[in-house]
């Protein structure tokens, strides 16, 4: 089995990453070509979390962690709603990489995030300095706030 760990919604935070798997190890900066990024996968706090469309998109940026095998489980643990995917994506230096990534197995119809859950995400990203358009295009994701939280 792979040891690679696509990231692109909220474990590209290397923090929150490794509060659920320690042994995640930043590898590289990657793409997966014809991707699309959606937030319209189901939270359980009904709210919408990162999805993968695998085909019909630009790309979706994101990182390579390398994550030990017998750790893949504690994974899963904390992606409910999500299945693992084989992906192929290619790094900065355009070696094209196998990986392990998730994709939504349950859909929400209102594909808005919460404004913490973004923040995760486009801080991650600016963490792992991917490219800025592609920042800016995360920094436009829908959000809404969480009724739960007291700001």
């Amino acid at each position: 089995m792979t040891r690679f760990y696509f990231a692109y919604g909220s474990n590209l935070k290397l923090a929150r990453v490794q509060a659920r798997v320690p042994s995640a190890r930043f590898i590289a900066r990657a793409r997966l070509p014809n991707g699309c990024l959606s937030l319209n996968k189901r939270g359980r706090d009904g709210s919408g979390k990162a999805n993968l469309a695998p085909e019909g998109g630009a790309g979706v940026w994101g990182v390579l962690y390398d994550v030990e095998p017998a750790h893949w489980t504690w994974l899963d643990g904390h992606e409910p709603g999500y299945a693992r995917a084989d992906v192929r994506v290619v790094t900065e230096e355009g070696d094209e990489v196998s990986a392990l990534t998730y994709v939504a197995t349950t859909l929400t119809d209102e594909p808005v995030a919460f404004d913490w859950y973004k923040r995760l995400i486009v801080e991650g990203a600016r963490e792992h300095g991917l490219p800025g358009d592609w920042v800016a295009a995360l920094e436009r994701l829908p959000e809404k706030p969480d009724p739960r939280r007291i700001t």
